[in-house]
């Protein structure tokens, strides 16, 4: 393990998974290696769950790199990564994992290879504690173009908890760079309409994925500004290891708006302007 590792307490702050995706993501991309410790303490079942173990093995894999510690059940892992390379990549924790968990962590650094990535990742499309693949699909992925990211995702079969068993393919065209984005607008609403996919035991109420915007702004080249509600403490982890493994530089401000009696804050961050050299 190099010397000048990044070292990530992954028991910090909100303490989950998404400590260790931001940072193999980051490692990944910046080539940067990273050491993480005390992961997920103080979660009843710490250390690498199945899901998490995947996850960092197809960013391994992505990057060509030296993946050690890394087994069930693991609290301490280390990453050392090559260049990132395109191609194809499968991740399959044989779990009702969350797909698009897996999607966070890889598609990050699908944008740095080398040429486009086919990524077939499996597990659970509508899992409990996770964004669901139609939220993906329908709210995040439109939002991430507008970053100058473009992917393709095709669900194969939908798998839910406890079996799992669904499986999606997603295709990844590499950037140079990524561009900022200004949502602090709302604009008009034009239409509502929901949509609901229940299968299993889960729970009716789902998180929102706010966090996962976050690695794209510490990223872009140029400073990017997002309205939204209260800041979680899992937005304010996401920023805190971008920060520590990135330039980039989070300011979170106060909207003082009489229109609306709703709180709401801007997100202001100057990214680092990671560059894809493999292009």
């Amino acid at each position: 393990m190099d010397s000048a590792a990044a070292e990530v307490d992954g028991s910090a702050m909100e303490g989950g998974g998404q400590i260790l995706r931001v940072s193999a993501a980051l490692s990944c991309i910046t080539g940067t290696s990273v050491k993480i410790s005390k992961i997920r303490a103080g979660r009843s079942s710490p250390g690498l769950r199945p899901q998490h173990l995947s996850g960092l093995q197809l960013v391994s894999d992505l990057c060509g790199g030296g993946l050690q510690g890394a087994s069930i059940g693991s609290t301490d892992i280390s990453l050392t990564p090559g260049k990132i390379q395109g191609g194809a990549h499968t991740a399959d924790p044989q779990t009702a994992g969350s797909v698009c968990l897996l999607l966070q962590v890889a598609l990050p650094c699908a944008l740095y290879a080398d040429g486009p990535s086919q990524l077939c990742l499996k597990g659970g499309t509508n899992a409990e504690m996770a964004p669901q693949i139609d939220y993906t699909v329908k709210v995040f992925k439109p939002i991430v173009e507008r970053f100058g990211v473009h992917f393709d995702c095709d669900i194969k079969m939908r798998g839910y908890y406890p079996k799992g068993g669904g499986e999606v393919m997603v295709t990844v065209n590499p950037v140079k760079e990524l561009q900022p984005v200004v949502m602090t607008e709302r604009g008009n609403i034009t239409k509502i309409y929901g949509r609901a996919f229940v299968a299993g035991v889960l729970p009716y109420k789902l998180p929102a994925l706010r966090p996962q915007l976050v690695i794209f702004m510490a990223l872009a080249k140029g400073t990017s500004r997002i309205r939204t509600g209260a800041v979680t403490l899992h937005t304010q982890t996401a920023i805190a290891i971008a920060t520590q493994l990135t330039q980039a530089k989070f300011t979170i401000t106060k909207c003082e708006d009489e229109l609306s009696s709703e709180e709401s804050f801007i997100i202001e961050c100057e990214g680092s302007g990671a560059a894809n050299t493999h292009l």
